[in-house]
């Protein structure tokens, strides 16, 4: 077996490989489209359904590749990870499919739906402040109490692997894709979306989008090397998280270009999306289409890809109230 550490770089058969062993525990996710907001951004939409994934995020895919990819002596000893919610909760799903204990840490402020999510797949929380440098110390703890293995949200070739097989569905449901927008933070989703675009759909561009409150991942492609904030305030809760090694790798070396868009911007996108194609998804998953219609010129005329990449939104918050 590959050694986990994060500068191992995954392949094209990595991702296929990944597709294999994650079929059982994951949904092949729909497309949907809109006129409405295709005659708004002048462009033909396709939206990548993650928020219908199991555990109602995209991550369930990275996830479940790396639980089922470890030893038997690994998988005794459990799983771990840091999280503000969707990789947490996945990480829990993917750990009770195989059975196996789970623990994460994740920030006070995190969505109380997120926490229910993670403890309802049966993990353990451990609550640390919204820094990265505090979910970092917290977690160090928990790795030294319990000896489990760490699955990184992000900086892991097994994750970047499984989040790969999310775009080679969309590349076989919809043909002649100009572009492809995900969100970033860590850069988890936007890696696996490199990792398999440019080997079987080299003509299509990839952009990531970013909340402007958030822009260390814009702020460092302009720079050439990783910025990292450590505490940003944003709606979008599950893009906070900076750029790490091997994801760095992936956005540096194929990513045309990360867009941002204003808070506010933001949740208009969010109240678009809900509004005239009735998806339940949360703030992170509507910058995409928050910098599309931002930079319609960019994209108008084009055939456009987005991955909707998660819907577990906390109800009694919404951004909108």
């Amino acid at each position: 077996m590959k050694d986990a550490a994060p500068f191992y770089i995954p392949t094209l058969g990595d991702m296929f490989a990944a597709r294999d062993r994650i079929a059982p525990y994951v949904h092949r996710t729909p497309v949907m489209t809109s006129r409405m907001l295709n005659e708004l951004t002048g462009a033909e939409l396709f939206f990548k359904c993650e928020n219908l994934q199991k555990a109602g995020a995209f991550k369930a895919r990275g996830a479940s590749n790396a639980v089922f990819l470890l030893t038997e002596e690994q998988a005794a000893r459990g799983v771990a990870t840091h999280s503000s919610g969707n990789h947490g909760s996945c990480l829990s799903y993917a750990a009770g499919r195989r059975g196996i204990p789970c623990t994460v840490v994740m920030p006070r402020t995190a969505p109380q739906a997120k926490k229910d999510a993670v403890r309802g797949y049966g993990a353990r929380i451990v609550e640390c402040e919204p820094s990265t440098s505090s979910r970092e110390a917290v977690f160090a703890e928990v790795v030294a109490e319990t000896g489990a293995e760490f699955v990184h949200p992000y900086n892991d070739w097994r994750v970047i692997a499984g989040q790969a097989t999310c775009s080679a569905e969309l590349i076989e449901q919809v043909e002649g894709l100009d572009a492809v927008v995900a969100p970033i933070g860590g850069g988890g989703m936007i890696s696996g979306t490199c990792l398999t675009l440019s080997n079987l759909s080299p003509k299509t561009r990839i952009y990531a989008a970013e909340p402007l409150n958030a822009d260390d991942a814009a702020r460092s492609f302009r720079a050439g090397r990783i910025i990292a904030d450590d505490a940003p305030n944003t709606v979008a809760d599950g893009l906070k998280v900076p750029l790490k090694e091997l994801t760095w790798h992936f956005v540096r070396n194929h990513v045309t270009d990360i867009l941002t868009a204003t808070e506010d911007e933001i949740v208009e996108a969010m109240k678009l999306i809900w509004k005239r194609m009735k998806i339940v998804m949360e703030p992170s998953s509507a910058v995409p289409l928050a910098t599309i219609i931002k930079n319609r010129d960019l994209f108008a005329g084009k055939r456009v890809g987005l991955i909707i990449t998660g819907g577990n939104v906390d109800l009694d918050r919404l951004p909108w109230n």
